[in-house]
């Protein structure tokens, strides 16, 4: 029946909310807070801003790709916990969203999927070069599109 499928989809997805995507997004405030109270948002916002600036980002959205890198949920909160503190902006969050995406979570799949499969030690640098070189390519996409809009 339809509505048993509805239920079991709809337990489903609380399971991966509450397991998965919930602590994902609070860990990334906290991160976030902590690396603001002890000044390190600061230090990194300042180490990276060359690199970003090329992007249109400010030095902080750094800690975004890094912790999409990590996990999706992660940069994610990252991004809104730097837009809640007004470190970033909308226009900054567009740019970056297509990037925590294409190399979403590649430090959580490197364990569960390529080694499982038998990647051979040699390609794994390759594979994982490949999402992050499109995800700076879709930066400096996004950067084009969002100046011509």
């Amino acid at each position: 029946m339809v509505t048993d499928v509805f239920v079991k989809g709809a337990v489903q997805g609380w399971g991966i909310a509450t397991s998965s995507t919930i602590p994902n997004v609070l860990m990334a405030f906290v991160i976030i807070k902590i690396l603001q109270h002890s000044g390190l948002l600061a230090l990194i916002g300042t180490a990276f801003s060359p690199i970003m600036s090329v992007f249109g980002l400010p030095g902080e959205a750094a800690t975004v790709l890094l912790g999409g890198w990590m996990s999706m949920g992660g940069g994610v909160g990252v991004a809104v916990a730097l837009f809640d503190q007004g470190a970033i902006n909308g226009t900054h969050i567009a740019i970056l969203t297509p990037a925590i995406y294409l190399m979403g979570s590649q430090v959580q799949y490197m364990g569960r999927c390529l080694g499982v499969i038998g990647i051979t030690g040699r390609m794994i640098p390759l594979i994982m070069a490949v999402p992050i070189i499109t995800a700076f390519i879709s930066l400096f996409v996004m950067r084009l599109l969002v100046l011509g809009s």
